[in-house]
């Protein structure tokens, strides 16, 4: 099937997914475009996800605040204006350092980030997640979360 042009404006907008305390809005699945994924991240100092790896290629573009993060062990602070790219595979977390955090997040070709994200919102209440069913909903959805 043939991708198709599409404009999104804000006013076309899914609410916010609660991931982990992250405000996650969707601005294209891969449904959508056939390819890659893309979403806005927004959160508080403290929020992030715990290190993990899937099969599929992620970049982020820090939008404000600062982002801490891991890839393959190599820790980096990220002011507005860094992108960030973690090809498939590699262990990687990020963690706000303060409060305002906004990123960009494009996932490469077969891509399951948004999938999780809403089985995580659906599935993983506020507050200090059940790490076993966490890891489970993970499991699903193509990630792999390393301690």
């Amino acid at each position: 099937m043939k991708s198709q042009a599409f404009v999104v404006t804000p006013k076309d907008y899914d609410p916010p997914l609660n991931v982990l305390g992250a405000r996650v809005t969707v601005l294209a699945s891969n449904t959508a475009t056939h390819s890659y994924e893309i979403t806005r991240a927004q959160g508080e100092a403290g929020m992030g996800p715990p290190p993990h790896s899937h099969d599929w290629d992620e970049s982020f573009y820090v939008l404000a605040g600062e982002v801490e993060f891991t890839c393959s062990g190599k820790t980096t602070v990220c002011p507005p204006g860094t992108l960030v790219h973690v090809p498939a595979g590699t262990v990687h977390s990020f963690r706000c350092l303060s409060d305002g955090c906004d990123m960009l997040e494009l996932t490469g070709q077969g891509g399951m980030a948004t999938q999780m994200f809403r089985a995580v919102s659906r599935g993983i209440p506020p507050g200090p997640p059940d790490v076993p069913k966490l890891f489970e909903v993970f499991k699903q959805n193509g990630v792999t979360l390393t301690a």
